[in-house]
């Protein structure tokens, strides 16, 4: 574990010097957050209205059911749609970046809004695996966490390159899938998984801010509570937007390793063949 917290170190750091040319793709995450703040508040409604914002119980009339998942896909589609749509901009940015350019806000904007009907359909995709997902998960609990955990992890590996696919490429679904997998399979192997992880990496940063918060409690005046989960909060927003864009940035970069077989500007050769290793191993 140690081994991957240091090499995903080395990977955000050359992730960082790219952002650091571009600071503005900061933009997209804020927005991306805020957009999705609106579709949660905006199914918020519906959802309380009908009583119908946890799963039905057992034995629940199908039409409650039915009406429960329905819903859950509409919000999946919309929170993915936002979601992907940002993270295009992003990568396109990062991309006219790695091969010389010099892009801006409105370059990923445009590259986005061009692609908007693939990004959709991407949604929709996603969406539907998301649900399959979450009803294995609510038929058996504790079997059915497992199996929706290994099978959602399969699917984060094999689709790891499709939105950088689909905005390069500009394919559909059903071909930035496939390429996707091509891409990985072409250049690390049959059975890959990932050798980073910046959910745990970002985790560990977050404690500063966690302890903030706690400080904050601990100190026991209203100036501490404020001043401690003010200070806290705006410590993980701000680290939450970060790990975000550098995620998308990593991403652009093991994507066009990938597809040209040589590092992009700004990164090393030996840390993107290392960002899969063989499953087996």
């Amino acid at each position: 574990m140690f081994e991957r917290i240091s090499y995903t170190f080395s990977l955000m750091g050359a992730s960082w010097r790219v952002l650091k040319k571009d600071k503005e793709l900061l933009l997209f995450p804020i927005l991306s957050g805020l957009c999705c703040v609106l579709v949660i508040a905006s199914f918020a409604i519906p959802f309380l209205a009908t009583g119908y914002w946890k799963p039905p119980a057992e034995g629940a009339s199908q039409t409650a059911q039915v009406t429960y998942y329905a819903l859950l896909f509409v919000f999946y589609v919309c929170n993915y749609f936002v979601m992907f749509f940002f993270n295009s901009a992003v990568i396109a940015c990062a991309v006219v970046r790695m091969r010389g350019g010099n892009p801006t806000v409105k370059t990923g904007l445009q590259a986005a809004f061009a692609r908007i009907h693939l990004i959709f359909a991407w949604a929709v995709v996603s969406a539907t695996v998301g649900l399959v997902l979450r009803i294995i998960e609510d038929r058996s609990k504790r079997a059915g966490a497992i199996v929706a955990a290994i099978l959602g992890t399969a699917w984060s590996v094999v689709t790891f390159l499709v939105v950088p696919v689909l905005v390069v490429e500009n394919a559909g679904p059903a071909t930035a899938f496939k390429r996707s997998a091509q891409l990985l399979k072409g250049t690390w192997g049959e059975q890959v998984i990932g050798n980073f992880s910046f959910g745990i990496v970002f985790f560990l940063l977050s404690i500063p801010g966690i302890v903030l918060i706690a400080a904050g409690f601990l100190g026991g005046t209203p100036v501490s509570v404020a001043l401690g989960v003010g200070l806290g909060v705006l410590y993980l927003i701000a680290l939450g937007l970060i790990q975000s864009v550098l995620h998308s940035i990593f991403q652009a970069a093991v994507y066009l390793y990938a597809q040209d077989g040589r590092p992009p500007a700004g990164f090393d050769g030996a840390l993107l063949g290392d960002a899969m290793r063989p499953a087996e191993r």
